[in-house]
């Protein structure tokens, strides 16, 4: 691989983690910026490639173009909130992210302001206490009929994978896209699966170093309630037609 690839995801790293240049370089213990290493003036020094691989679990052989795999898999894999806001008494707001603005989520991760800028709320039932929550809007008919495009589900700030359940459905951010799935993690892999309660779609398989943050959705909050439950008796009709269908042909075979 030319050497000027080996800048490049430096750089790509950068900006996945919505970092500028000076404070990338303070989380890698750099006294400037990393401007002359981006641009290739400088090789990436070996206390650099340390830091990554500790704080951001970059694998060395995949900077230098040695390998394909991007992040070395540790124990415990993080992905509590980068960003919390609270109101004037100091108690946490449950911030509310819309569809257009989950589209700017993962570029905006660890912007405080941008936080700042979306509308907030809280809720004074006990269930929303000492924890953290964040309110999505879903978009799209991947999890339904659980859930519609529009409505909004409150989910809980998740510290680690480790206690995930394949029952429940979580927000994922990664770095590029804010998604609704289940979860399924694979044994003796770093791997897990998105899988969607809509059968037409399948399965995203990720590495879980890629998961920035992740919420256990707890409640939705729906305004159509005669709609949805139309909506959801014509879908299992649906499915239990297909499968009454699929079962047929297998007699006829």
């Amino acid at each position: 691989m030319p050497t000027e690839e080996e800048f490049k995801r430096f750089k790509q790293v950068r900006e996945e983690l919505n970092l500028t240049q000076s404070a990338f370089a303070e989380e890698l213990g750099i006294s400037a910026t990393t401007a002359d290493i981006e641009r290739g003036r400088t090789r990436i020094p070996g206390q650099v490639v340390k830091e990554l691989l500790k704080k951001y679990h970059i694998n060395p052989l995949w900077l230098f173009g040695e390998s394909s795999q991007k992040y070395l898999h540790s124990d415990k894999v993080s992905v509590t909130p980068k960003v919390v806001t609270v109101d004037s008494e100091g108690k946490e707001n449950i911030v509310l992210v819309n569809a257009k603005a989950a589209a700017g989520y993962p570029s905006n991760i660890g912007d405080a302001q941008w936080f700042e800028r979306l509308p907030a709320f809280g809720i004074p039932l006990p269930e929303y206490r000492n924890a953290t929550f964040r309110g999505f809007q879903v978009d799209g008919d991947s999890m339904s009929p659980v859930l519609q495009s529009g409505e909004w589900i409150v989910g809980k700030a998740v510290d680690d994978m480790d206690g995930l359940s394949n029952r429940r459905m979580y927000v994922v951010v990664t770095a590029d896209s804010v998604l609704v799935k289940k979860i399924q993690k694979e044994a003796n892999s770093g791997f897990v699966n998105l899988v969607s309660l809509n059968p037409d779609y399948a399965p995203i398989r990720i590495d879980q170093n890629e998961i920035r943050e992740m919420w256990q959705v707890s409640s939705k909050l729906t305004f159509n309630l005669e709609a949805d439950t139309q909506q959801v008796s014509l879908q299992s009709l649906h499915q239990e037609m297909k499968e009454l269908k699929a079962e047929v042909k297998r007699l006829v075979k």
